[in-house]
Protein backbone atom coordinates (compact mmCIF):
# COMPACT_ATOMS: atom_id res chain seq x y z
CA UNK A 1 0.00 0.00 0.00
CA UNK A 2 0.86 3.74 -0.60
CA UNK A 3 1.52 4.61 3.00
CA UNK A 4 3.64 1.63 4.00
CA UNK A 5 5.64 2.22 0.65
CA UNK A 6 6.44 6.17 1.57
CA UNK A 7 6.94 4.92 5.12
CA UNK A 8 9.80 2.34 4.32
CA UNK A 9 11.44 4.99 2.32
CA UNK A 10 11.45 7.19 5.30
CA UNK A 11 12.95 4.37 7.27
CA UNK A 12 15.99 3.89 4.71
CA UNK A 13 16.61 7.22 4.68
CA UNK A 14 16.70 7.97 8.45
CA UNK A 15 13.53 10.42 8.00
CA UNK A 16 10.64 10.55 10.38
CA UNK A 17 7.70 8.90 9.47
CA UNK A 18 5.56 12.54 8.60
CA UNK A 19 8.36 13.66 6.18
CA UNK A 20 11.48 14.96 5.43
CA UNK A 21 9.27 18.45 6.56
CA UNK A 22 9.34 17.36 10.06
CA UNK A 23 5.66 16.72 10.41
CA UNK A 24 4.39 14.79 12.74
CA UNK A 25 3.69 11.07 12.18
CA UNK A 26 0.58 9.80 12.04
CA UNK A 27 -2.04 6.92 14.64
CA UNK A 28 -0.56 4.62 12.64
CA UNK A 29 3.08 6.00 13.15
CA UNK A 30 5.24 4.15 16.21
CA UNK A 31 5.55 6.17 19.55
CA UNK A 32 9.07 6.90 20.16
CA UNK A 33 10.34 4.45 22.85
CA UNK A 34 6.91 2.72 23.22
CA UNK A 35 8.14 -0.32 22.23
CA UNK A 36 10.90 -0.18 25.13
CA UNK A 37 8.20 0.18 27.49
CA UNK A 38 6.46 -2.99 26.57
CA UNK A 39 6.49 -5.36 29.40
CA UNK A 40 5.27 -9.13 30.63
CA UNK A 41 2.67 -9.19 33.15
CA UNK A 42 1.91 -12.12 35.12
CA UNK A 43 -1.85 -12.72 35.43
CA UNK A 44 -4.08 -15.43 36.77
CA UNK A 45 -7.09 -16.81 34.34
CA UNK A 46 -9.69 -18.31 35.67
CA UNK A 47 -10.44 -22.22 34.98
CA UNK A 48 -13.34 -23.87 35.51
CA UNK A 49 -14.11 -28.18 35.63
CA UNK A 50 -16.68 -29.52 33.38
CA UNK A 51 -18.69 -31.15 36.08
CA UNK A 52 -20.96 -28.26 37.58
CA UNK A 53 -20.55 -29.93 41.10
CA UNK A 54 -17.22 -30.02 41.45
CA UNK A 55 -15.67 -26.41 40.91
CA UNK A 56 -12.31 -25.61 41.30
CA UNK A 57 -10.44 -22.96 40.48
CA UNK A 58 -7.14 -22.75 39.80
CA UNK A 59 -4.20 -19.92 38.42
CA UNK A 60 -2.28 -20.51 35.14
CA UNK A 61 0.62 -18.19 34.28
CA UNK A 62 -0.62 -15.77 31.34
CA UNK A 63 1.43 -13.65 29.55
CA UNK A 64 -0.07 -9.92 28.91
CA UNK A 65 1.53 -7.20 26.86
CA UNK A 66 1.77 -4.06 28.00
CA UNK A 67 -1.54 -1.80 27.75
CA UNK A 68 0.60 1.32 26.66
CA UNK A 69 0.01 -0.06 22.90
CA UNK A 70 -2.28 2.25 20.72
CA UNK A 71 -5.38 1.93 18.86
CA UNK A 72 -4.97 3.16 15.37
CA UNK A 73 -8.70 4.54 15.57
CA UNK A 74 -7.56 6.81 18.69
CA UNK A 75 -7.32 10.90 18.59
CA UNK A 76 -4.42 12.70 18.00
CA UNK A 77 -4.51 15.44 20.15
CA UNK A 78 -2.26 16.70 22.53
CA UNK A 79 -4.87 16.41 25.19
CA UNK A 80 -6.01 13.14 24.14
CA UNK A 81 -2.31 12.25 23.98
CA UNK A 82 -1.74 12.81 27.76
CA UNK A 83 -4.39 9.90 28.78
CA UNK A 84 -3.11 7.26 26.30
CA UNK A 85 0.75 7.60 27.65
CA UNK A 86 1.64 5.72 30.59
CA UNK A 87 4.61 5.75 31.67
CA UNK A 88 5.55 3.01 34.42
CA UNK A 89 6.35 5.48 37.70
CA UNK A 90 3.56 7.97 36.30
CA UNK A 91 0.08 7.67 38.00
CA UNK A 92 -2.71 7.54 35.86
CA UNK A 93 -4.17 10.99 34.97
CA UNK A 94 -8.31 10.74 35.15
CA UNK A 95 -9.52 13.84 33.88
CA UNK A 96 -13.32 12.52 33.59
CA UNK A 97 -15.36 11.64 36.70
CA UNK A 98 -18.74 10.25 36.42
CA UNK A 99 -21.76 9.21 38.78
CA UNK A 100 -24.94 7.84 38.55
CA UNK A 101 -27.47 8.39 41.67
CA UNK A 102 -30.86 9.94 42.59
CA UNK A 103 -33.22 7.15 40.83
CA UNK A 104 -36.65 9.02 39.97
CA UNK A 105 -39.61 7.10 39.08
CA UNK A 106 -41.75 8.61 36.40
CA UNK A 107 -45.38 7.64 35.30
CA UNK A 108 -47.21 8.57 32.68
CA UNK A 109 -50.61 7.22 30.26
CA UNK A 110 -48.07 5.08 28.67
CA UNK A 111 -45.19 4.11 30.41
CA UNK A 112 -43.61 3.79 33.72
CA UNK A 113 -39.94 4.26 33.49
CA UNK A 114 -36.41 5.58 35.89
CA UNK A 115 -34.36 7.89 35.11
CA UNK A 116 -31.20 8.42 36.60
CA UNK A 117 -29.09 12.08 37.73
CA UNK A 118 -25.93 11.72 36.17
CA UNK A 119 -22.69 14.33 37.66
CA UNK A 120 -19.56 14.47 34.91
CA UNK A 121 -16.65 16.37 36.20
CA UNK A 122 -14.09 17.09 34.18
CA UNK A 123 -10.83 19.39 33.62
CA UNK A 124 -10.52 18.30 29.88
CA UNK A 125 -10.66 21.55 27.62
CA UNK A 126 -13.14 20.48 25.22
CA UNK A 127 -15.54 20.80 27.85
CA UNK A 128 -17.65 23.85 27.96
CA UNK A 129 -17.23 23.55 31.87
CA UNK A 130 -16.07 21.47 34.41
CA UNK A 131 -19.30 20.31 36.03
CA UNK A 132 -22.25 18.80 34.18
CA UNK A 133 -25.95 17.60 35.54
CA UNK A 134 -28.57 15.51 33.22
CA UNK A 135 -30.98 12.90 33.91
CA UNK A 136 -30.87 10.00 31.94
CA UNK A 137 -33.00 6.67 31.29
CA UNK A 138 -32.20 3.27 30.31
CA UNK A 139 -32.91 4.09 26.64
CA UNK A 140 -30.46 7.10 26.70
CA UNK A 141 -27.62 4.25 28.03
CA UNK A 142 -28.76 1.57 24.98
CA UNK A 143 -28.57 4.82 22.21
CA UNK A 144 -25.10 5.31 23.47
CA UNK A 145 -24.11 1.81 23.57
CA UNK A 146 -25.19 1.61 19.82
CA UNK A 147 -23.45 4.55 18.96
CA UNK A 148 -20.19 3.46 20.14
CA UNK A 149 -20.70 0.07 18.41
CA UNK A 150 -21.49 2.21 15.25
CA UNK A 151 -18.24 3.97 15.93
CA UNK A 152 -16.06 1.51 16.89
CA UNK A 153 -17.44 -1.75 15.48
CA UNK A 154 -13.75 -3.64 16.64
CA UNK A 155 -13.30 -2.02 20.22
CA UNK A 156 -15.27 -4.15 22.75
CA UNK A 157 -17.81 -1.88 24.26
CA UNK A 158 -18.86 -2.36 28.25
CA UNK A 159 -21.67 -3.87 28.25
CA UNK A 160 -24.97 -2.61 30.09
CA UNK A 161 -27.52 -4.51 32.46
CA UNK A 162 -30.49 -6.43 31.04
CA UNK A 163 -33.11 -4.34 29.78
CA UNK A 164 -35.29 -7.49 32.00
CA UNK A 165 -34.34 -8.85 35.38
CA UNK A 166 -34.38 -12.64 35.93
CA UNK A 167 -37.55 -13.91 37.30
CA UNK A 168 -37.47 -15.13 40.85
CA UNK A 169 -34.56 -12.58 41.71
CA UNK A 170 -36.09 -9.11 42.49
CA UNK A 171 -39.32 -7.58 40.73
CA UNK A 172 -39.02 -5.02 38.26
CA UNK A 173 -38.85 -1.56 39.79
CA UNK A 174 -38.08 -2.37 43.82
CA UNK A 175 -35.47 -0.61 45.44
CA UNK A 176 -32.96 -3.23 45.24
CA UNK A 177 -33.62 -3.50 41.34
CA UNK A 178 -33.02 0.14 40.86
CA UNK A 179 -30.11 0.31 43.11
CA UNK A 180 -28.71 -2.98 41.75
CA UNK A 181 -29.42 -1.35 38.06
CA UNK A 182 -27.92 2.31 39.31
CA UNK A 183 -24.76 0.93 40.13
CA UNK A 184 -24.44 -0.95 37.28
CA UNK A 185 -25.19 1.88 34.84
CA UNK A 186 -22.32 4.11 36.38
CA UNK A 187 -19.87 1.48 35.73
CA UNK A 188 -20.92 1.14 32.16
CA UNK A 189 -20.20 5.11 31.88
CA UNK A 190 -16.45 4.65 34.39
CA UNK A 191 -15.23 1.98 31.77
CA UNK A 192 -16.10 3.86 28.93
CA UNK A 193 -14.32 6.98 30.53
CA UNK A 194 -11.36 5.10 31.54
CA UNK A 195 -10.84 3.72 28.03
CA UNK A 196 -8.48 5.40 25.94
CA UNK A 197 -10.69 5.65 22.91
CA UNK A 198 -14.14 5.42 23.88
CA UNK A 199 -13.71 7.92 26.47
CA UNK A 200 -13.42 10.82 23.59
CA UNK A 201 -15.94 9.90 21.45
CA UNK A 202 -18.40 12.47 20.38
CA UNK A 203 -21.61 10.83 21.19
CA UNK A 204 -20.13 9.92 24.81
CA UNK A 205 -19.65 13.81 25.21
CA UNK A 206 -23.08 14.62 24.28
CA UNK A 207 -24.92 11.87 26.56
CA UNK A 208 -22.96 13.24 29.06
CA UNK A 209 -23.77 16.99 28.41
CA UNK A 210 -26.78 17.62 26.38
CA UNK A 211 -29.83 18.51 28.11
CA UNK A 212 -32.44 16.37 27.53
CA UNK A 213 -34.31 17.67 24.23
CA UNK A 214 -31.14 18.86 23.18
CA UNK A 215 -30.28 14.82 23.52
CA UNK A 216 -33.18 13.77 21.48
CA UNK A 217 -32.18 16.57 19.12
CA UNK A 218 -29.33 14.66 18.52
CA UNK A 219 -30.52 11.05 18.50
CA UNK A 220 -32.56 11.94 14.88
CA UNK A 221 -29.34 13.17 12.90
CA UNK A 222 -27.85 9.55 12.90
CA UNK A 223 -28.62 7.34 10.20
CA UNK A 224 -32.13 6.94 8.75
CA UNK A 225 -34.10 3.49 9.01
CA UNK A 226 -33.27 2.69 5.32
CA UNK A 227 -29.77 3.09 5.89
CA UNK A 228 -29.40 1.03 8.83
CA UNK A 229 -31.40 -1.90 7.25
CA UNK A 230 -29.12 -1.90 4.44
CA UNK A 231 -26.04 -2.15 6.75
CA UNK A 232 -27.68 -4.91 8.91
CA UNK A 233 -28.86 -6.78 5.33
CA UNK A 234 -25.27 -6.40 4.20
CA UNK A 235 -23.68 -7.61 7.26
CA UNK A 236 -26.08 -10.84 7.57
CA UNK A 237 -25.18 -11.39 4.19
CA UNK A 238 -21.29 -11.23 4.92
CA UNK A 239 -21.43 -13.25 8.11
CA UNK A 240 -23.11 -15.73 5.83
CA UNK A 241 -20.56 -16.00 3.52
CA UNK A 242 -18.02 -16.48 6.40
CA UNK A 243 -14.29 -15.75 6.37
CA UNK A 244 -12.13 -18.43 4.45
CA UNK A 245 -8.75 -17.73 6.51
CA UNK A 246 -9.11 -16.26 9.47
CA UNK A 247 -5.98 -15.17 10.89
CA UNK A 248 -4.11 -17.64 13.40
CA UNK A 249 -4.07 -15.38 16.38
CA UNK A 250 -8.03 -14.26 15.85
CA UNK A 251 -8.24 -17.96 15.93
CA UNK A 252 -6.84 -18.08 19.02
CA UNK A 253 -9.09 -15.06 20.53
CA UNK A 254 -12.50 -17.00 19.00
CA UNK A 255 -11.31 -20.41 21.00
CA UNK A 256 -10.46 -18.64 24.14
CA UNK A 257 -13.91 -16.64 24.30
CA UNK A 258 -15.84 -19.65 23.29
CA UNK A 259 -14.33 -21.02 26.30
CA UNK A 260 -14.23 -18.56 28.68
CA UNK A 261 -17.94 -17.88 27.89
CA UNK A 262 -19.17 -21.65 29.14
CA UNK A 263 -17.02 -20.97 32.17
CA UNK A 264 -18.23 -17.78 33.14
CA UNK A 265 -22.03 -18.94 32.79
CA UNK A 266 -21.06 -21.92 34.96
CA UNK A 267 -20.21 -19.92 37.39
CA UNK A 268 -23.16 -17.58 37.26
CA UNK A 269 -25.07 -20.36 37.32
CA UNK A 270 -23.70 -21.95 40.46
CA UNK A 271 -23.20 -18.17 42.21
CA UNK A 272 -26.50 -17.68 42.00
CA UNK A 273 -27.78 -20.72 42.89
CA UNK A 274 -25.41 -20.54 45.68
CA UNK A 275 -27.34 -17.60 46.69
CA UNK A 276 -31.01 -18.70 46.64
CA UNK A 277 -29.91 -21.74 49.02
CA UNK A 278 -28.31 -19.44 51.21
CA UNK A 279 -31.51 -17.19 51.20
CA UNK A 280 -33.48 -20.06 52.06
CA UNK A 281 -31.03 -21.19 55.04
CA UNK A 282 -31.06 -17.62 56.41
CA UNK A 283 -34.69 -17.54 56.30
CA UNK A 284 -35.41 -21.27 57.66
CA UNK A 285 -32.51 -19.84 60.32
CA UNK A 286 -34.88 -17.25 61.46
CA UNK A 287 -38.04 -18.63 62.85
CA UNK A 288 -35.95 -20.90 64.95
CA UNK A 289 -34.84 -18.19 67.44
CA UNK A 290 -38.14 -16.94 68.34
CA UNK A 291 -39.18 -20.59 68.67
CA UNK A 292 -36.53 -21.61 71.37
CA UNK A 293 -37.41 -18.48 73.28
CA UNK A 294 -41.22 -19.87 73.70
CA UNK A 295 -39.66 -23.10 74.54
CA UNK A 296 -37.28 -21.72 77.37
CA UNK A 297 -40.55 -20.43 79.06
CA UNK A 298 -42.10 -23.86 79.42
CA UNK A 299 -38.46 -24.93 80.49
CA UNK A 300 -37.20 -23.76 84.15
CA UNK A 301 -34.28 -25.91 84.09
CA UNK A 302 -32.95 -24.93 80.37
CA UNK A 303 -34.20 -21.88 80.71
CA UNK A 304 -30.32 -19.79 80.46
CA UNK A 305 -29.13 -22.47 77.97
CA UNK A 306 -32.37 -22.30 75.28
CA UNK A 307 -31.90 -18.47 75.19
CA UNK A 308 -28.50 -18.96 74.80
CA UNK A 309 -29.25 -20.51 71.70
CA UNK A 310 -31.73 -18.11 70.44
CA UNK A 311 -29.27 -15.63 70.74
CA UNK A 312 -26.39 -17.40 68.85
CA UNK A 313 -29.20 -18.28 66.23
CA UNK A 314 -30.28 -14.26 65.88
CA UNK A 315 -26.10 -13.53 65.41
CA UNK A 316 -25.83 -16.37 63.02
CA UNK A 317 -28.70 -14.59 61.10
CA UNK A 318 -26.90 -11.09 61.16
CA UNK A 319 -23.37 -13.08 60.21
CA UNK A 320 -25.63 -14.69 57.43
CA UNK A 321 -26.77 -11.41 56.15
CA UNK A 322 -23.90 -9.66 55.85
CA UNK A 323 -22.18 -12.50 54.16
CA UNK A 324 -25.09 -12.77 51.57
CA UNK A 325 -24.30 -8.74 51.71
CA UNK A 326 -20.77 -9.23 50.26
CA UNK A 327 -22.10 -11.96 47.72
CA UNK A 328 -24.54 -9.87 46.20
CA UNK A 329 -22.80 -6.69 45.98
CA UNK A 330 -19.03 -8.20 44.89
CA UNK A 331 -19.57 -11.44 43.31
CA UNK A 332 -22.73 -11.68 41.52
CA UNK A 333 -22.77 -8.38 39.77
CA UNK A 334 -19.03 -8.86 38.77
CA UNK A 335 -19.42 -12.74 37.50
CA UNK A 336 -22.24 -11.80 35.36
CA UNK A 337 -21.21 -8.61 33.96
CA UNK A 338 -18.31 -10.87 32.20
CA UNK A 339 -21.36 -13.27 30.97
CA UNK A 340 -22.21 -9.85 29.35
CA UNK A 341 -18.91 -9.37 28.00
CA UNK A 342 -18.38 -12.74 27.04
CA UNK A 343 -21.48 -12.08 24.26
CA UNK A 344 -20.17 -8.48 23.33
CA UNK A 345 -16.41 -9.89 22.81
CA UNK A 346 -17.87 -12.94 20.07
CA UNK A 347 -19.97 -9.80 18.81
CA UNK A 348 -16.47 -7.68 18.16
CA UNK A 349 -15.18 -11.02 16.82
CA UNK A 350 -18.36 -11.08 14.43
CA UNK A 351 -17.88 -7.71 12.88
CA UNK A 352 -14.28 -7.98 12.41
CA UNK A 353 -14.74 -11.46 10.15
CA UNK A 354 -17.64 -9.37 8.64
CA UNK A 355 -14.87 -6.85 7.36
CA UNK A 356 -12.37 -9.58 5.84
CA UNK A 357 -15.07 -11.26 4.32
CA UNK A 358 -16.13 -8.44 2.45
CA UNK A 359 -12.67 -7.79 1.65
CA UNK A 360 -12.51 -11.73 0.50
CA UNK A 361 -15.42 -10.85 -1.34
CA UNK A 362 -13.86 -8.01 -3.69
CA UNK A 363 -10.72 -9.88 -3.86
CA UNK A 364 -12.92 -13.32 -5.43
CA UNK A 365 -14.43 -10.72 -7.54
CA UNK A 366 -11.06 -9.28 -8.99
CA UNK A 367 -9.79 -13.16 -9.36
CA UNK A 368 -12.32 -14.11 -11.74
CA UNK A 369 -13.09 -10.37 -13.50
CA UNK A 370 -16.52 -9.76 -12.74
CA UNK A 371 -16.47 -6.09 -12.26
CA UNK A 372 -14.86 -3.61 -13.00
CA UNK A 373 -10.89 -3.70 -12.32
CA UNK A 374 -9.48 -0.62 -11.30
CA UNK A 375 -12.51 0.02 -9.02
CA UNK A 376 -12.44 -2.75 -7.54
CA UNK A 377 -8.52 -2.49 -7.34
CA UNK A 378 -9.18 1.10 -5.30
CA UNK A 379 -11.84 -0.90 -2.99
CA UNK A 380 -9.30 -3.67 -2.58
CA UNK A 381 -6.79 -1.29 -1.32
CA UNK A 382 -9.55 0.95 1.29
CA UNK A 383 -10.54 -2.54 2.47
CA UNK A 384 -7.36 -3.88 3.21
CA UNK A 385 -6.17 -0.69 5.45
CA UNK A 386 -9.56 -0.98 7.19
CA UNK A 387 -8.95 -4.54 8.10
CA UNK A 388 -5.73 -3.54 9.23
CA UNK A 389 -6.93 -0.71 11.80
CA UNK A 390 -9.87 -3.27 12.59
CA UNK A 391 -7.36 -5.88 13.67
CA UNK A 392 -5.06 -3.38 15.62
CA UNK A 393 -7.62 -2.00 17.58
CA UNK A 394 -9.27 -5.53 18.31
CA UNK A 395 -5.79 -6.68 19.00
CA UNK A 396 -5.10 -3.95 21.53
CA UNK A 397 -8.51 -3.86 23.24
CA UNK A 398 -8.19 -7.73 23.38
CA UNK A 399 -5.06 -7.34 25.83
CA UNK A 400 -6.90 -4.57 27.62
CA UNK A 401 -10.19 -6.17 28.05
CA UNK A 402 -7.99 -9.55 28.92
CA UNK A 403 -6.27 -7.57 31.91
CA UNK A 404 -8.99 -5.94 33.60
CA UNK A 405 -11.38 -9.13 33.48
CA UNK A 406 -7.98 -11.09 35.03
CA UNK A 407 -8.14 -8.41 37.73
CA UNK A 408 -12.00 -7.43 38.05
CA UNK A 409 -12.58 -11.63 38.61
CA UNK A 410 -9.72 -12.54 40.97
CA UNK A 411 -10.35 -9.29 43.26
CA UNK A 412 -14.10 -10.76 43.37
CA UNK A 413 -13.28 -14.07 44.60
CA UNK A 414 -10.82 -13.08 46.96
CA UNK A 415 -12.92 -10.47 48.66
CA UNK A 416 -15.93 -13.92 48.80
CA UNK A 417 -13.28 -15.74 50.36
CA UNK A 418 -12.43 -13.12 52.84
CA UNK A 419 -16.15 -12.68 53.52
CA UNK A 420 -16.34 -15.83 54.26
CA UNK A 421 -13.37 -16.38 56.67
CA UNK A 422 -14.47 -13.45 58.40
CA UNK A 423 -17.86 -14.86 58.81
CA UNK A 424 -16.58 -18.31 60.15
CA UNK A 425 -14.09 -16.69 62.72
CA UNK A 426 -16.74 -14.47 64.21
CA UNK A 427 -16.93 -15.56 68.49
CA UNK A 428 -20.87 -15.56 67.75
CA UNK A 429 -20.85 -18.66 65.78
CA UNK A 430 -17.43 -19.99 67.52
CA UNK A 431 -19.62 -20.15 70.95
CA UNK A 432 -22.25 -21.37 69.09
CA UNK A 433 -20.49 -24.47 68.01
CA UNK A 434 -19.37 -24.31 71.57
CA UNK A 435 -22.65 -24.69 73.09
CA UNK A 436 -24.04 -27.51 70.46
CA UNK A 437 -20.78 -29.72 71.50
CA UNK A 438 -21.49 -29.31 75.14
Amino acid sequence: MEGERLASQARSSGLPAGGATGESPGVDAPLLGSSGSSALLQAEVLDLDEDEDDLEVFSKDASLMDMNSFSPMMPTSPLSMINQVKFEDEPDLKDLFITVDEPESHVTTIETFITYRIITKTSRGEFDSSEFEVRRRYQDFLWLKGKLEEAHPTLIIPPLPEKFIVKGMVERFNDDFIETRRKALQKFLNRIADHPTLTFNEDFKVFLTAQAWELSSHKKQGPGLLSRMGQTVRAVALSMRGVKSRPEEFMEMNNFIEIFSQKINLIDKISQRIYKEEREYSDEMKEYGPIHVLWSASEEDLVDSLRGVARCLDQCCKATEKRMSGLSEALLPAVHEYVLYSEMVMGVMKRRDQIQAELDSKVEALTYKKADTDLLIEEIGKLEDKVECANNALKADWERWKHNMQNDIKSAFTDMAEENIHYYEQEQIVDFLQLQND
